[in-house]
């Protein structure tokens, strides 16, 4: 009994891939409470948060066995994050908008004063900054730096060129390459930014 609460989650997620399926047992039951109140917090109706709680965990299966988990050291914010997207394809699909309690786990880019989202497009758009800060953070420094200046700080292309001390040239370049390789990443990742 002792070994269930000091083995880490990410030796856990080992075994489970090596085939023991206890391990995976422990770790549905040492986060189930936290997942389970994560997802009644949003949809607010047991049955449906036992629906989404048991898909999550099939979601969680399926990529584990796949071999596609990579998010090592990191499971619980990787279920939650599961967890997630299957509330906000759950709003998508049926149309209902509860109202929603902000959680420190997805709190991530507050939307600005636009009092008139609905619950269910703040979850989505709030899921579409996440993702695209994501995006913005994987490009080369030089690319970033542009496109932050450009996209978030509302830069004209010369304050950008004297800001950075290169040519307006460049400037535009760098910004052309960001979006170039934006475009890439959302491509491999397979990554949807609609709302």
């Amino acid at each position: 009994m002792m070994r269930k609460n000091t083995i880490s989650d990410s030796t856990l997620v080992s075994e489970y891939i090596q085939g023991k399926e206890a391990s995976l047992s422990i770790l549905i039951n040492r986060h189930q409470q936290r997942l389970f109140s994560f997802i009644y917090s949003k949809v607010k109706d047991r049955d449906i948060t036992e629906d989404v709680f048991q898909d999550t965990f099939i979601k969680v299966i399926k990529t584990l066995k796949k071999g596609n988990y990579n998010e090592e050291g990191k499971f619980l914010p990787w279920v939650m994050r599961i967890a997630h997207n299957l509330v906000i394809d759950h709003f998508r699909k049926t149309k209902r908008m509860p109202a929603f309690r902000t959680t420190d786990e997805f709190d991530i880019f507050s939307v600005l004063g636009d009092g008139t989202l609905n619950a269910e497009k703040q979850l989505i758009q709030e899921q579409i900054f996440s993702d695209v800060r994501e995006l913005v953070n994987e490009l080369p420094e030089e690319q970033k730096e542009v496109l932050v200046m450009r996209m978030y700080k509302d830069m004209s292309f010369k304050e950008i060129s004297e800001n950075t001390g290169v040519s307006i040239n460049t400037a535009l370049g760098r910004m052309r390459y960001a979006l170039i390789n934006m475009r890439k990443i959302i491509d491999k990742h397979k990554i949807i930014l609609v709302n």
